[in-house]
Parts: structure tokens; sequence; C-alpha cells
């Protein structure tokens, strides 16, 4: 693991396990509808949503990087 790069995406993933785990240990109604919700919408929106986020996250990375 000497990879400086797969140490931040090492610490990136842990964040991400943080953040969901607070989010439904605080609010898990809410997550519960929000899965349902994901469960109901097409395809194709989902993929969308998902490349837009892939494609902010990053331009997030590289704007923090530079």
């Amino acid at each position: 693991m000497g990879s400086i790069a797969f140490a931040d995406f090492l610490i990136g993933v842990g964040v991400l396990f943080v953040i969901e785990g607070l989010l439904f240990a605080a609010m898990p109604g809410w997550m519960r509808r929000a899965m349902t919700s994901v469960v109901a919408t097409p395809d194709n929106i989902l993929r969308l949503t998902g490349i837009g986020s892939a494609v902010v996250g990053l331009i997030l990375i590289w704007i923090i990087r530079r």
C-alpha cells in the first residue's frame, strides 16, 4: 500500500462508509424511503445520475489535487 493514490482511494471509501452509516443511524425512515424510491426509478435515470455523480466527483478530486 505504498501508493498515495491507493491510500487516497481507501480514505475516500472510508469517508463514504462513515457518511452512509451516519445517515442510516440518524434517519433510518428517510433512508428506507430513499431506497424504495431508487427501486422504483428507471434504469436510465439511475445510470445518468451515477455518471453525473462520478463526473462531479472526478472534477472535485481534480480541483483538490491541483
